[in-house]
């Protein structure tokens, strides 16, 4: 709870807030968990970054209290090697107990990634992923259905809408623009707590709380956008005030 005498009666059930990790040092990390860790469910080592982190053991034992995942892009170069029970014993000799499946930058084929899913699955808590790192690359909104019902259905946990850390792909256009309709899509299919939406821009961010309510699942935050994050999902920034305190639905209608 925040170090305030200053009850204003704000709290929320749900919502993930899933974190992207470009390589800070456990150092750093005791500094963002002592002032944001209570808002902290899941910690991505992004990319391939954990392969070449120093002290990687060290920060791990300052996440320990965290979910801690490495990104699917190293998945993917775990695929293309074939090191799959490599990496499995990799894993666990790091403690991780989650891990990603993406088929972002490479071509896996479905059934593949859906038999790769549920093997994983059988010993680590499996993020999955769908849409592709190519901003040229455009899928059906009801090819997006279609796989992420297959991949919960495949034993993964949660579905991540890919964006990039930029958010310039996936469910966003090359200009940065969300892909309202594809969302909306997804949203009359899908449960939306099965989803952790990629959102690294704070108007992403704001449109999702917005949209779906405070307790939306939300990916790739920076560390430093953590504290911001929460403050629009208690509607303590003007962008959700409306909607969160006030319940002003025509706000939180998009144009």
């Amino acid at each position: 709870m925040p170090d305030s005498d200053l009850d204003l009666g704000l709290a929320r059930d749900g919502g993930l807030t899933h974190v992207l990790d470009k390589g800070l040092g456990p150092r750093a990390w005791e500094d963002v968990l002592d002032t944001a860790g209570e808002h902290i469910d899941i910690v991505k080592l992004g990319w391939g970054t954990a392969y070449v982190t120093g002290n990687l053991r060290r920060k791990l034992d300052v996440l320990k209290e965290k979910r801690v995942v490495i990104g699917g892009t190293f998945f993917e170069v775990v695929y293309v090697r074939g090191k799959f029970d490599e990496y499995k014993q990799w894993l666990a000799g790091l403690g991780l107990t989650h891990v990603e499946i993406s088929d972002g930058t490479i071509e896996i084929p479905r059934d593949r990634k859906l038999e790769l899913i549920a093997d994983f699955a059988r010993d680590f808590t499996v993020l999955s992923e769908v849409g592709s790192k190519d901003s040229e690359v455009v899928f059906a909104p009801y090819e997006w259905v279609e796989w992420i019902k297959e991949e919960k259905d495949a034993g993964a946990w949660k579905v991540i809408t890919e964006a990039r850390e930029g958010g310039t792909a996936g469910i966003f256009r090359p200009d940065g623009d969300m892909r309202t309709g594809l969302i909306a899509e997804i949203e009359h299919e899908v449960d939306f707590r099965d989803l952790v939406w990629e959102a690294p821009t704070k108007a992403s961010q704001a449109w999702f709380v917005k949209h779906f309510g405070p307790d939306v699942n939300l990916g790739n935050i920076p560390p430093e956008e953590v504290i911001p994050l929460e403050t629009l999902r208690l509607g303590l920034r003007g962008d959700t005030l409306k909607e969160v305190l006030l319940g002003d639905a025509d706000a939180a209608t998009p144009a």
